[in-house]
């Protein structure tokens, strides 16, 4: 069976040498090692529908796997197939009058970007492994991101999909329509499903205009209540021209500055509390510049903001951007991390920190908390790096403790125990858990209807 897979994708199809293989088996955060009997590589759509039907008549399990970005364990084999889209990975249309752009599985999320700039069009999904992750994981996670205030997530930014069922047979869903009233809308099954109903192999993704301005300011405020005061304040002064929301704690800032290289703190005394915001418009002329410092005119004045920086050019801001987006890296010289991707109702966004922070400092004594993300749409990435001194395992054994303390509290406030990341293996316990009952038996249901062999990424998202 194997050698009949291998004869089909041909040399450049399968990962022989130990050596290649072990980049496929690495998970980013170093919970788990994978392991597989064949490393496959389609090179199409056919080649990646004739494997899959191989392995549905003979039962093997096949994992998909994209960039190999995941943090939740959903691209971890244990047997069977490994199957890698890196292959497949023409972008097959562009229609700029349209708005739409048609791509594989494989494609790189930042090639994607760069063809549509180049068109004078914007795909605006936006992450920090946007230079090695692939589009194919991005919707099979639904991909959130620093643009989701605006434009949505990964789903929203979807009209058609082509799909490898678990028989082997292909689903041509590849719809460029913006109205289509014709059923069931099968593209959203697949889309967060982490490859547990079938294999994303190509989608039509939506465009939009290209932003002619941009305005970026870094703010320091007194605390998150001040933030979510200051996004309501940017609701009603800039409207859909409010892209990103940024919220970030004076530790996350703190070792970004002393851990990441060519981070440079642009303020001249440290705050508690920090947001990092974006306005944007497709239009060359306006007056966003001008919203924008009335609008902070307003808050220096009332207290909402202590300090702030604005700037000046497309560098400048890119320069703000990399305090933000550098956070996760910025986390490693601390020691472990505890982390928690987790969303509440946006409003309720600064209560949620408050608790969380008290809670586990309780857990913990001197446990260092890390608090920033997309404040703008409630996201929080809420993750904790051990206590100076502290044993390394000791810490991480009260993973499920500290986790279960900070789930316990977005439940209270009618939030997600996983805001973008996914469930994968991570947090299959969390899904029994948190979600009614009657939603784990209806996403079992549709597994089994769906994948009745079970081959699809099996052990992941549904619980045993």
């Amino acid at each position: 069976m194997l050698d009949s897979i291998r004869s089909l994708v041909g040399p450049k199809g399968v990962v022989e040498e130990q050596v290649d293989r072990e980049r496929y088996f690495i998970e980013p955060r170093g919970l788990w090692h994978g392991n597989s009997d064949l490393i496959v590589r389609p090179a199409t759509t056919e080649e990646v529908s004739k494997v899959v039907a191989i392995c549905h008549d003979h039962g093997l399990p096949i994992v998909p796997i994209g960039g190999n970005t995941g943090l939740v364990g959903g691209g971890v084999a244990r047997s069977g197939i490994l199957l890698s889209t890196e292959r497949v990975n023409r972008i097959r249309e562009l229609d700029a009058t349209n708005f739409t752009m048609t791509c594989e599985a494989g494609c790189i999320l930042a090639d994607i970007q760069a063809a549509a700039t180049e068109a004078g069009r914007l795909f605006p999904l936006s992450l920090a492994a946007e230079g090695s992750c692939q589009i194919g994981g991005n919707l099979s996670t639904n991909a959130g991101g620093i643009q989701v205030l605006r434009y949505g997530n990964a789903r929203e930014l979807v009209l058609g999909l082509e799909v490898v069922l678990p028989d082997g047979r292909i689903w041509d869903g590849l719809r460029a329509l913006r109205k289509d009233n014709t059923g069931y809308d099968l593209k959203h099954l697949f889309i967060g499903a982490e490859g547990t109903l079938g294999i994303i192999t190509a989608a039509v993704l939506k465009l939009f205009p290209l932003p002619r301005q941009r305005q970026t300011a870094l703010l320091a405020l007194p605390s998150p209540q001040a933030a979510l005061d200051l996004f309501d304040s940017c609701g009603v002064e800039a409207g859909d021209a409010l892209s990103a929301f940024e919220i970030m704690n004076a530790f996350s800032f703190e070792i970004t500055v002393k851990n990441v290289e060519k981070v440079r703190n642009p303020f001249d005394s440290p705050y508690p509390w920090y947001v990092l915001l974006e306005m944007t418009n497709p239009r060359e002329t306006g007056t966003l510049r001008q919203t924008l410092e009335s609008l902070l005119e307003k808050s220096f004045e009332d207290g909402t903001v202590m300090d702030g920086v604005l700037a000046e050019s497309g560098a400048q801001a890119d320069d703000l951007w990399r305090i933000r987006e550098s956070i996760p890296e910025a986390q490693f010289p601390e020691g472990a991390s505890i982390k928690n991707d987790v969303s509440v109702p946006v409003s309720k966004a600064a209560e949620f920190i408050e608790r969380a922070i008290d809670a586990a400092t309780k857990l913990i004594p001197g446990i260092r908390p890390v608090a920033f993300g997309h404040v703008g749409d409630g996201n929080i990435h809420f993750n904790l790096s051990q206590p100076v001194g502290m044993d390394e395992d000791a810490f991480l054994a009260r993973w499920h403790d500290v986790t279960g303390t900070v789930n316990d509290i977005v439940a209270d406030l009618h939030g997600s125990f996983s805001a973008e990341h996914g469930i994968g293996m991570l947090k299959r316990d969390d899904l029994a858990r948190y979600r009614p009952a009657v939603e784990v038996e209806l996403m079992a249901a549709l597994k089994k209807t769906i994948d009745p062999a079970n081959i699809m990424n099996p052990g992941k998202v549904i619980p045993d």
